[in-house]
């Protein structure tokens, strides 16, 4: 009888890998473990040394895994935990702070000590040269046998590990071929330079882990939690539950997200939304954990724990953006797997077809194959693209503009059409009464009826009719349904009313001609216009405004400008629409429900990439079908995990923000490809001439290193409607 086999065990686990620091240690480490049978969804991060994985444990332990990577010179230290199946990675980790924490100096990371180790080699036996010439020759052999050893080393365990084409691989043979023609002191050299390039990658690194810690560290570790009396309490922020009342003293930061229960205040929320001017915030305002209340004292009430307020949520999705690769990066993984080993074949044929076919002499092809094997490393390649990547995400967090991932990053600078959502989006969002007509009975009965029914609706209309409703009876409603883009239906006081459309209500029973012609002229002062409805009868009208944000006529302007083309995407009808349109200078297309937008955004689609900009719930369609999703303001916890971009300040002029911040990461993109690749180009013909030799040639890539993380570091100084100079 065969024996059953054991049922998988599918998790996944994250590992924190201190010595993952550099691009080529993420892609050596990924490539290894990707061939492991059993191992799938491998995810890497060099800017916050994590690793993702998921294991069937029935084939391979976590142990192995450790184990692996412990054998490849990257060991594990610490993990977050398995995740059953697919649970939602997407949350961030409650410690997800703790790999975050105050670098080491350079000379105490394994990197520093290895450059310390190797030009002390190099420096002892220049000495010994100068004071016995004839050891000097073995002194610098000595030298660079000592220094290569570490590399040597990798890059036979990344070999057995089916990793062959390596930077250690490149390095080791050419300062091992040195020592072997006679160029040890060369050999040494090499060896030193390597080790300044590998340590600068990890200061690139370091760079973006510190713009992540910035974000961790802005919410306050302790909170004044407010008693049943009238006292306080400081507790750890930890300890927050939602629901706890606290006190926020003038100049402290709020400790949680949460909501103004009492006081008035201006909040300082540019840790976290990148706005300059305080905000006014009362009673029933929302509030960011690490805003800053500058002038008054407020009472906040907690809405969500620490570990899930809108700064954690923010540096947990800069610190896993690199996770998503953009569309060149995957390319240029794929190039440098072709280019190494392409080069040492390169370099092999240099070292033997001159001295076989030519009769030149083997000692002077040889060397020159070695130095060709130093311009096949692809560090500075290889680092190009997340090191801008990463910097220019980092700048978008910095200003309220949120981007998750690389390759969201890449996209939004191609779009030639934005498509926004009215509501919230070009407008304030915050509508008001304008007019009530009671078609019967008065207007009160109108308001107090409509009120009913939209009572408990988000919807801003709704809550816009509830408010001009307060003071009056307002009766209880029952049965309550909403018809979306239509009509919101109850039982109230044994009648069944409904708030509809014009459109809606016309569709049910034609409305009087006198009816149409008030809600026409309505219309045509950029109103919208709700009907409220007994049964299939008109009881009145209610028309409210919302009013264009002060910078949204300003954010199409500067789309246009980038040659970028802006389209109004809303429910209303098309007279409130055009209204609007008119003032804001973009084209509308109005009376569109759910299903209308999603195929507006596909027929856009035909001509070029899209972005969606919504408020993340309403326009969930359009924005998935969207090339790009963008929410606006508010931050909801369904916008942060579902939107490609979030623009948290909520102002329209930060959709033109990402586009100037996605074309300048691009543009970055395309200088370090080109300094990367330029000066290669440059040594490979020098030294194939014989004008260089091999400390030059391993300068062709720390050198490249160093041009590439200065370049990518530019980013972080980015200001939109600023081109960056030499970009």
């Amino acid at each position: 009888m065969a024996l059953a086999r054991p049922t998988p065990v599918d998790a996944s686990h994250e590992l924190y890998v201190p010595d993952m620091d550099c691009a080529d240690c993420a892609r050596k480490v990924e490539a290894a473990l990707s061939r492991v049978e059993g191992v799938s969804e491998v995810s890497v991060s060099f800017a916050t040394r994590r690793l993702r994985l998921r294991l069937d444990e029935s084939l391979v332990s976590l142990a192995d895994v450790e184990r692996r990577l412990a054998y490849l010179g990257y060991p594990p230290r610490g993990q977050a935990g398995p995740t059953a199946g697919a649970a939602s990675a997407a949350q961030p980790s409650t410690d997800a702070g703790r790999d975050e924490q105050a670098p080491d100096p350079w000379h105490r990371t394994s990197k520093g000590r290895y450059v310390i180790a190797t030009g002390a080699l190099l420096a002892l036996s220049a000495l010994l040269s100068l004071a016995f010439p004839p050891l000097g020759r073995w002194g610098f052999a000595a030298a660079t046998l000592l220094g290569v050893a570490p590399l040597a080393r990798k890059a036979w365990t990344s070999a057995r590990l089916g990793e062959p084409f390596t930077i250690s691989t490149l390095v080791s043979l050419a300062a091992l071929g040195a020592v072997g023609i006679g160029e040890a002191a060369e050999g040494a050299v090499v060896v030193f330079l390597f080790a300044v390039g590998e340590l600068l990658e990890g200061v690139a690194a370091g760079r973006a882990r510190a713009g992540i810690r910035a974000l961790a560290a802005l919410a306050p570790k302790t909170a004044l939690l407010l008693l049943d009396g009238a006292g306080t309490r400081e507790v750890p922020v930890e300890a927050l539950r939602p629901g706890d009342l606290v006190r926020v003293l003038p100049g402290s930061r709020v400790p949680a997200d949460g909501t103004v229960v009492a006081g008035t205040a201006g909040v300082d929320e540019s840790p976290v939304t990148g706005e300059s001017v305080p905000a006014a915030k009362g009673p029933g305002d929302r509030v960011f954990a690490g805003s800053i209340a500058t002038d008054a004292a407020l009472s906040v009430r907690v809405d969500a724990p620490a570990g899930e307020s809108t700064v954690a949520r923010i540096a947990h999705l800069v610190a896993e953006a690199e996770a998503s690769k953009a569309p060149v990066a995957r390319f240029i993984d794929r190039f440098s797997r072709v280019y190494t080993p392409a080069a040492m074949l390169v370099a092999a044929l240099v070292a033997v077809a001159p001295p076989l076919l030519l009769g030149a002499a083997w000692e002077t092809w040889v060397y020159r194959a070695l130095a060709l094997l130093l311009i096949a490393c692809p560090c500075a390649l290889v680092l190009s693209v997340p090191a801008a990547v990463t910097s220019g995400i980092s700048a978008g967090a910095r200003r309220g503009l949120l981007v998750k991932g690389g390759a969201v990053l890449e996209a939004i600078g191609g779009v030639r059409t934005v498509a926004f959502d009215k509501t919230g989006t070009l407008t304030e969002g915050r509508p008001r009464v304008t007019d009530v007509v009671a078609l019967a009975g008065t207007e009160d009965e109108v308001l107090r009826l409509a009120a009913a029914v939209e009572t408990g609706s988000s919807h801003p209309l709704a809550k816009a009719i509830v408010a001009r409703a307060a003071g009056l009876d307002v009766p209880p409603a029952q049965d309550a349904r909403s018809v979306a883009g239509r009509a919101v239906t109850a039982e109230v006081e044994g009648r069944r009313c409904a708030v509809a459309s014009p459109r809606h209500a016309a569709e049910l029973a034609p409305l009087p001609g006198a009816v149409e012609e008030r809600i026409a002229a309505l219309e045509r002062e950029g109103k919208t216009v709700v009907v409220l409805l007994q049964d299939a009868a008109p009881l009145g009208l209610i028309a409210l405004r919302d009013e264009p944000r002060p910078d949204a006529a300003a954010a199409v302007s500067r789309l246009a400008r980038l040659g970028v083309r802006s389209v109004m995407l809303t429910g209303d009808n098309a007279r409130t629409g055009e209204a609007v349109a008119l003032q804001l200078g973009l084209e509308a297309r109005s009376e569109l429900l759910p299903e209308g937008k999603l195929a507006a955004v596909e027929e856009l689609r035909r001509r070029g990439r899209v972005a969606m900009v919504g408020d993340g719930i309403n326009d969930a369609p359009a924005m998935a079908r969207a090339d790009v999703a963008v929410a606006m303001g508010g931050a909801t916890d369904l916008a942060l995990e579902t939107a490609g971009a979030v623009v948290l300040r909520g102002e329209a002029t930060g959709v033109s923000d990402l586009v100037e911040l996605s074309r300048a990461t691009m543009r970055n993109v395309r200088q370090n490809v080109a300094f990367a690749l330029g000066l290669k180009a440059v040594f490979l013909v020098t030294t194939l001439l014989g004008v260089t030799g091999l400390w030059p040639a391993v300068l062709s890539d720390t050198g490249a290193t160093v041009l590439v993380t200065a370049n990518a570091l530019r980013l972080l100084r980015f200001e939109p409607g600023r081109r960056p100079r030499g970009a």
